[in-house]
């Protein structure tokens, strides 16, 4: 297989559907006269996804024969060219869903996935999928497609990739500048694949109603725009192609497929293989709401680089201190690195966390003023069986040793269990998975997260204001789910982090981060054949 030339369109959309298709054709031959083997475009291309109520939204949705998906078929087959779409589709059972379609260069249907998590209003006359999309085998790679809100968390791109799919199209329709920044370029770094992720610009929203939408959010209207910034993404995270955050855009470049196939991190860990699909069965399980109670409002956290730092930062009032891996050197036993965290604490509230190879094992510590309060052995590549929760006067912590970090499967389980903060003693080896994948398990879990390694680490505590449709407190930027990123450079960092807003999923109207994740369409997720084998 060759350099495959993949396009990333962005475009308005309002609510004339034959303006709609115009559009699309148009933009569909600029990119293909760029060459382009492969074309991507966005979100609820046929309408505007705001209906006042069912009957709009059956009667403006398409037809799968019906004259808008014929003539992007026919434009696919024009240009000998696989174009990606996403429409509203209803079928013969009624059901009106948000539909991903992939034409194929004679124009035929390749693959069809229906959209599994609606975002808010998207619910109220439109239908959730209900099972997994295909991974589509083409001459071009094996591809995967999912659409926005379907990527603000990992279970359906990982799903998908996870099922041997190299590259990822991604259709969105957001107004959140946080989807290029974090959540488009966090599922290539972390499934190792390529993601070609098309946006809207212009209003999402009917024009006439954006004053009144804006002012009941306390948002600027001029903010409920799509935010653009399409783009293509290669495996290790970074970012080969950008639109811009406004105007009509086709973004190009060539990519190599197979490039995906390499999980392999920089110190020979093979991210696919090293997963544990039957420690993920709490994940594909029927998902249920949050039932421990609210932690603290406030805890004070604390990123150090060195055992002798502990006791000056519990001094200073931190009670959650957090080392690096193997602080104490990979000798030290539990006995003596408990009794040099103990006496570092003692006198104060403060539990301080770090991980000791134990036996054959490599496990985190939480240790108080009174010796070893917790243990928790890493799950992949060890002898852990299931992740711990710990009770402490603040909220429910988590320990992830090491190499769990990074894996998205270990933040959801910690997620699912309820709570609040984790703590990650850890070594980063790739700028991504400080500078995307802790940010967004942190934002797709809603957890505050305190991670500490031998060069810094991060402390991300979730904001107050989060929820769309209800009012913010403070100005919105643009930003929806993305914790507040505390970057720890020097010896000691403090900062404090929320217990209690792990308590708030909702990203907005009946869309809950955490319970209403797609279990029922990610089974590969908790499937012990190999991961990144097609199937």
């Amino acid at each position: 297989m060759g350099p495959v030339r993949v396009a990333a369109v962005q475009f308005a959309a309002g609510r004339d559907a034959g303006a709609n298709l115009a559009t699309c054709l148009r933009l569909i031959d600029e990119a293909a006269g760029t060459g382009a083997d492969l074309i991507v475009l966005p979100e609820f291309c046929n309408r505007i996804s705001w209906y006042d109520d069912r009957d709009a939204a059956v009667g403006n949705a398409c037809l799968p024969d019906g004259p808008f998906l014929t003539a992007v078929a026919a434009r696919a087959a024009a240009h000998r060219a696989h174009v990606k779409i996403n429409v509203t589709l209803a079928g013969a059972d009624g059901r009106v869903t948000v539909a991903n379609l992939l034409y194929g260069p004679d124009g035929a249907l390749l693959g069809r996935s229906d959209k599994l998590v609606l975002m808010g209003a998207e619910g109220d006359h439109l239908d959730p999928g209900t099972r997994a999309g295909p991974v589509i085998a083409t001459p071009l790679g094996r591809l995967g497609m999912y659409a926005c809100m379907e990527g603000v968390t990992s279970e359906v791109p990982r799903d998908l990739a996870v099922r041997g799919a190299q590259v990822l199209l991604n259709s969105l329709n957001s107004f959140a500048v946080d989807e290029a920044s974090l959540h488009i370029p966090v599922r290539a770094a972390e499934n190792r694949v390529w993601v070609v992720a098309a946006n809207k610009v212009g209003p999402l929203l009917p024009a006439e109603l954006l004053p009144a939408i804006g002012e009941r959010l306390g948002v600027p209207a001029d903010l409920l725009d799509g935010a653009g910034e399409s783009q293509i993404v290669a495996p290790d995270g970074t970012v080969v192609a950008k639109a811009p955050r406004t105007g009509e855009a086709v973004v190009v470049a060539d990519i190599d497929p197979a490039l995906a196939d390499d999980k392999v991190r920089p110190d020979g860990t093979d991210l696919f293989a090293a997963r544990r699909p039957a420690l993920y069965a709490p994940i594909v399980a029927t998902p249920g709401p949050r039932t421990a109670p609210a932690g603290a409002a406030k805890l004070t956290a604390a990123v150090v680089r060195s055992p002798g730092l502990v006791a000056e930062a519990a001094r200073a009032g931190a009670e959650l201190v957090v080392l690096p891996e193997l602080a104490f050197g990979a000798a030290a036993g539990p006995g003596e690195v408990a009794r040099a965290l103990a006496a570092a604490v003692r006198g104060t509230g403060a539990h301080a966390v770090t991980t000791v190879r134990d036996g054959g094992a490599h496990t985190a510590y939480l240790v108080g003023a009174g010796g070893i309060a917790g243990r928790q052995p890493r799950l992949h590549g060890g002898a852990g069986e299931r992740l711990e929760i710990f009770t402490l006067p603040w909220g429910r912590l988590v320990l992830i040793a090491g190499d769990d970090a990074l894996f998205p499967e270990t933040f959801r389980l910690a997620a699912i269990a309820d709570a609040d903060v984790v703590a990650v003693p850890f070594t980063p080896l790739e700028p991504w998975e400080t500078g995307l994948g802790l940010p967004e398990r942190s934002a797709e879990n809603r957890l505050n997260v305190v991670a500490s390694g031998p060069d810094g680490g991060l402390i991300l505590a979730l904001p107050a204001d989060f929820t769309l449709w209800t009012s913010w407190d403070g100005p919105f930027e643009g930003r929806i789910s993305h914790p507040l990123v505390t970057r720890t450079e020097e010896p000691v960092t403090i900062a404090a982090v929320h217990p209690a807003q792990a308590v708030n999923r909702l990203v907005s109207k009946n869309t809950d981060l955490v319970g209403g994740r797609p279990a029922h369409a990610v089974a590969a997720l908790a499937d012990d054949a190999p991961s990144g084998a097609p199937r």
